[in-house]
């Protein structure tokens, strides 16, 4: 059996947030468009796990868990000029962008804030909370997620 990576993926919720997503089920992480955060999204394979991180909100924090369900897929954004994503350097016989699909695992019950996220981690555990980092998608070890999981404690799962 294939071991799963792990990531955090950050949305704005008034955007895209963890009700969206338990709501529609499954969805394209599509508009990123950031090469880094992209080359991360090309390494993500099926049954690889993403904590779902509310960003540039109040506070900001992990407010779900997601599942890797397809990757590799062409993000159509870039190619709709309506899209604030639209990439006009993009075309169909070479696209710039990927995304994954993603499936709603479930909503924790208490957000973990960055606040949080700062007392119990540093920069080097966590990506994240690096000065400067922006990205959207970063990796993290099973050993920092598992610690996570701890933290965050019951998962509401998707309604059969």
């Amino acid at each position: 059996m294939t071991e799963i990576n792990w990531w955090i993926m950050k949305s704005e919720p008034d955007v895209y947030g963890i009700k969206d997503l338990e709501r529609e089920g499954l969805t394209l992480w599509d508009g990123i468009r950031n090469y880094q955060a992209r080359n991360f999204m090309r390494q993500m394979k099926i049954n690889d796990k993403a904590f779902f991180y509310h960003s540039n909100c109040k506070p900001p924090g992990i407010a779900g868990l997601m599942k890797v369900t397809k990757t590799r897929l062409i993000d159509p954004t870039q190619f709709d000029p309506k899209s604030k994503y639209f990439d006009p350097k993009s075309t169909k016989n070479a696209p710039r962008w990927d995304c994954v699909q993603l499936q709603y695992l479930g909503e924790y019950n208490q957000l973990l804030s960055l606040e949080d996220l700062r007392n119990s981690y540093t920069p080097e555990d966590l990506s994240l909370l690096r000065k400067g980092n922006r990205l959207s998608i970063v990796p993290i070890t099973k050993d920092i997620a598992d610690s996570l999981s701890i933290k965050l404690g019951k998962l509401n799962k998707a309604k059969s």
